[in-house]
């Protein structure tokens, strides 16, 4: 199996949809409820869907991008606010964390070998 797409809950699609295309999402559908994209680099879709009652955060965007400093530094310029700055994590990933207008989590991140291959990889069985 491939994963297809991640289809996230969402409050006012222009709002979201003008973030998403900020972040560098390709816009593939567009209507007033759904919205689809095609993610910066890679055949990987995501999508917003209007929800009428409350939206609830749960899932975590990750996108990787192997100078994550200065793709954030760019993104902040462009005017989006971080909660937090890139850092070295004990999982051995670099990541800084920001949210859309809908509070859903996003880090941009690199992992490099780590994200496949950590040292602490379940090894197959001989």
């Amino acid at each position: 199996m491939q994963l297809n797409q991640i289809t996230l809950p969402v409050r006012d699609i222009p709002r979201s949809k003008a973030f998403y295309l900020q972040l560098g999402f390709r816009l593939l559908v567009d209507s007033p409820h759904y919205c689809r994209f095609l993610a910066p680099e890679g055949d990987t879709t995501f999508s917003i869907h209007v929800e009428t009652g409350p939206v609830h955060p749960g899932a975590v965007i990750y996108l990787e991008d192997a100078d994550m400093d200065a793709r954030v530094r760019e993104l902040e310029a462009e005017g989006l606010v971080f909660e937090t700055q890139p850092e070295d994590q004990s999982w051995l990933w670099r990541e800084a964390i920001l949210a859309d207008p809908d509070g859903h989590k996003i880090k941009i991140y690199h992992a490099g070998e780590n994200r496949i291959d950590p040292p602490w990889r379940v090894k197959p069985e001989a």
